[in-house]
């Protein structure tokens, strides 16, 4: 009878565990939307007519899937930012490394589930610009629900997108920064969910607006969902306490703003303890460039609005950090440390691979094509190797299948000792289970140019932040690696000439993407691929 005793609580487990799994299934048509902004009539191209996309919900444990149907003139992909892809690479969504793009009229299943994983990410279009109109959030509840939250439940949850908006079509943006060589046009406003609110010229414009109680603990999920810009973000009157970030937990951090790169995501916890009123919440541009360029100077902003107060209540406005404010930006993200719970995986001791990946952005001749190009066009590399997207096949793909030709597997560990950047589809190839540590070292190549924040995206992967400073990185500033908590995250914002240390397990085999998650460098070449 022992047996059978065992047997039926291990049953019952599993059952239980089947149970709390469930099915989550979404379509998402891809078209044209007719849309006024900034009194302006656009067509935009968005998921299922909106703009942000759909939410999408799921529990720890449960399969996604989503039926992504392409009825707009581009190919495209999605990407589901910060999923591990556990045995499911295929469903990546990364635009010629995992697969090769939706073409117009076509459609693609994604499927994949959600193992080991809690917090707010979020999915976004993987090709061209397009990516400033198609994006969401996708977030993951504990399998205990709020109550398996490592602080107390919140009231409620609320979504908060910060993006950019283009007076024209975004494809035609990056077509133009392409041919003069000097990368898209800034935007011309900042939205939060879409909405650039009420401080540009264009008087109505569209603004996000949320209806709180008094006395009750909110949980903002905040998302950088902009496309080349860092930015600041406060709520007038109130305070926060970050419990995590790229849905990672860390120690409960309390500040009145909130630092965020393109790419990343901030889980704040708000009180709404102030006198009831209206109160704007707002973000603009952290401009960490070291040389002066436009930047969008425009300020979106949406309400916080304490129920039983009218409409017409005028509504206070926080005192947002100057641009370049590099000291409160470096205090928010140098401040925030990882929750390190027992269940949590503990920072690998032994580093089986060690890396150095310089990168940076610099000046080339104008390519025949560029017909708008005058004396000099952009160009950017890691280790002066300037990523060049596969023309025949994505790279999973030629992996698998053995297709010559695709890629080459020299990408250098360390930077090589020579002038000039290299154009090629080059990965670096990983043992299954290594532990991988790569110092990111922000270069100037070009004075003219300069540098700033470059936040740094791995696809596949957290991978513990050691370590982050300003200048050249050096052996000795291993003394100051964080070893017991450090933040997890799946994008860093690396310091303008600065550095950061990360350290991962490649126990995840497939083609993943590491690049600059600011759009404009991307097609400039500020990208590689590790192949495990």
């Amino acid at each position: 009878m022992a047996p059978a005793a065992t047997l039926v609580p291990l049953m019952l487990a599993l059952c239980t565990a089947a149970a709390r799994a469930a099915v989550v299934e979404h379509t998402f048509k891809v078209g044209g939307t007719k849309i006024t902004r900034l009194c302006m009539d656009s067509v935009i191209y968005t998921a299922n007519q909106q703009p942000p996309g759909p939410t999408i919900e799921v529990t720890e444990g449960d399969t996604l899937v989503v039926h992504a149907v392409n009825d707009s003139p581009y190919p495209l992909s999605l990407h589901w930012h910060g999923v591990f892809q556990l045995r499911s690479g295929w469903n990546d969504g990364a635009n010629k490394i995992t697969q090769c793009p939706i073409q117009p009229s076509g459609n693609f299943t994604y499927q994949f589930n959600i193992t080991g994983q809690e917090g707010t990410l979020w999915w976004h279009a993987h090709s061209s610009l397009l990516r400033a109109t198609i994006y969401g959030a996708l977030i993951i509840k504990p399998r205990k629900g709020s109550n398996g939250y490592p602080f107390p439940a919140p009231y409620e949850e609320i979504p908060i997108l910060l993006g950019e908006w283009w007076n024209r079509n975004v494809d035609d943006v990056e077509i133009d920064g392409y041919l003069t060589g000097l990368g898209p046009q800034i935007s011309d406003a900042l939205t939060i969910n879409g909405m650039p609110g009420d401080q540009n010229s264009c008087k109505g414009s569209a603004m996000y607006e949320v209806e709180v109680e008094y006395g009750k603990t909110y949980l903002l999920r905040i998302i950088n969902a902009a496309v080349n810009v860092e930015l600041f973000f406060k709520v007038a009157g109130h305070t926060f306490t970050v419990v995590a970030a790229d849905a990672s937990y860390t120690k409960p951090y309390a500040t009145d703003v909130i630092v965020i790169s393109p790419g990343q995501t901030v889980d704040a916890l708000m009180n709404t303890s102030a006198s009831p009123g209206r109160y704007y919440m707002a973000a603009h541009v952290f401009d960490s460039k070291t040389v002066a360029v436009p930047f969008d100077q425009s300020t979106a902003t949406g309400v916080v609005k304490y129920k039983g107060v009218p409409d017409y209540a005028p509504a206070a406005m926080p005192s947002l950090p100057p641009h370049n404010d590099v000291v409160t930006a470096g205090r928010f993200y140098w401040s925030l440390v990882g929750l390190a719970r027992p269940s949590d995986p503990a920072v690998p001791t032994t580093v089986d691979h060690n890396m150095v990946v310089t990168f940076g952005l610099n000046q080339a001749p104008c390519a025949p094509d560029q017909t708008k190009c005058s004396g000099f066009a952009l160009v950017a590399a890691m280790n002066r190797n300037s990523f060049q997207f596969p023309e025949k096949a994505s790279l999973l793909e030629a992996f698998y299948k053995g297709v010559p030709g695709v890629y080459s597997e020299d990408f250098p560990d360390f930077p090589p000792p020579v002038q000039g950047f290299r154009k090629a589809t080059a990965v670096k190839k990983v043992k299954y289970n290594d532990v991988v540590e790569v110092v990111l070292q922000s270069e100037e190549y070009s004075s003219a140019l300069g540098t700033e924040n470059h936040p740094i995206h791995l696809h596949g992967f957290d991978f513990f932040l050691l370590a982050k400073g300003l200048g050249r990185f050096d052996p000795s500033m291993k003394s100051t690696y964080n070893l017991v908590d450090p933040q997890v995250r799946n994008t860093v914002a690396v310091p303008a000439g600065g550095w950061a240390v990360i350290r991962f397990m490649a126990n995840n085999p497939g083609m993943w993407f590491m690049h600059c998650h600011l759009d404009a460098h991307l097609p400039l070449g500020l990208a590689m691929v590790f192949e495990g």
